[in-house]
Parts: C-alpha cells; structure tokens; sequence
C-alpha cells in the first residue's frame, strides 16, 4: 500500500520510514484507528487522546519499525497498549478480556483488506449516499456531529422514539449495504 512512499536502503540496512511517508501513513490510518480505540474505550475524547498518544510514541520509535511489516497492526498494538496505560490510571474503565481484543483486532486487520475500495470509511461514505435523505440526515447529526438523542431530535424537529427509529432503519440500510 504505502511502499512506494517508504525509503528503500541496501538489503545491509534496515529501511526505515522517513518523516513524509509517517505523514502519510498517519493520514491513512488516522480514521481507522479512532474506530479501533473507541471500541476499546467507549469514549470519544479518551479514543482521541490514545490515538494521538499512540502516533507519539510511534514517531519517537519509528527506527524500530520493520516495513515488512504492516502499519496498522503495529500502530494498533501501540494503541492497545496505550489503553491498556489508560486502564491502570483510570479505574473507571472497564478492561476487555483477550477474546474481545483478538476480535477487535481481527475486524481491524479485515477492514484493512478494503483499501482497493477506498476504504471502509469510503465504502460506508457512498452507502451513506444511497440511503434516503431522513435517515441520512439522521445518522449525519447523531453520529457525525456527536450529538446527544434529545439534541439530534432536536435539531431534526423530531421526537426522540422517530429519531431513534430512523437511527435503527439507517444502520440496517448500512449493514446490508457494506456487506453487500
């Protein structure tokens, strides 16, 4: 995927990924790995301090880095861990169990076989578009904008039962659109 964008050395040095092509890969990965740590967290603001964390750490250990190896995985390792740092500080989380973690991880990497499609941001982008204006809408202002229910039926001059019925028939659209 980003090989071309990663510096080639003689088979006597490692190669290493140089600052441009950091930039890039973190621009790739960005989207999927705030998934991956919100499903670790729950939480929006927690999923963003991780990852940001995770590509700290990730730059300031780029030189052991093996570019025959996968850059999602790795940084998602680096975000586990982060998580699990997270974990120790804030008692309040709640840990997942190994088998969760296995699962989220083997999502991950599957959503990671998407790119020769965009991506699976991408593809649920032009699913969002095949759906009718109202669910959009809906899914738009509740997800998207992170709003509350109360505040998105609000904004959508609905009552909270409609908004939630219209949230239910939009990711049933969305599943069988992205598995499709």
């Amino acid at each position: 995927m980003m090989m071309k964008a990663l510096e080639k050395k003689p088979m006597t040095q490692k190669a290493t990924v140089d600052r441009k092509s950091f930039s890039i890969l973190v621009k790739e990965h960005h989207r999927s790995l705030l998934a991956y740590a919100t499903a670790l967290t729950k939480e929006s603001h927690t999923s963003r301090d991780i990852v940001q964390d995770a590509f700290v750490v990730a730059w300031n250990n780029l030189d052991t880095f093996d570019i025959t190896r996968d850059f999602g995985s790795w940084m998602r390792g680096i975000v586990r861990n982060k998580w699990r740092e997270s974990l120790r500080k804030n008692s309040r989380q709640i840990a997942l169990d190994e088998e969760t973690l296995e699962s989220l991880e083997a999502d991950a990497r599957d959503w990671d076989v998407i790119p020769d499609q965009g991506g699976v941001f991408s593809k649920l982008e032009d699913c969002l578009k095949k759906l009718p204006d109202t669910l959009s809408e809906a899914v738009k202002t509740f997800y998207y904008e992170g709003r509350s229910g109360d505040e998105a039926a609000a904004v959508l001059d609905l009552q909270s039962s409609a908004l939630r019925k219209r949230l239910e028939r939009a990711r049933s659209g969305l599943r069988e659109c992205l598995q499709s």
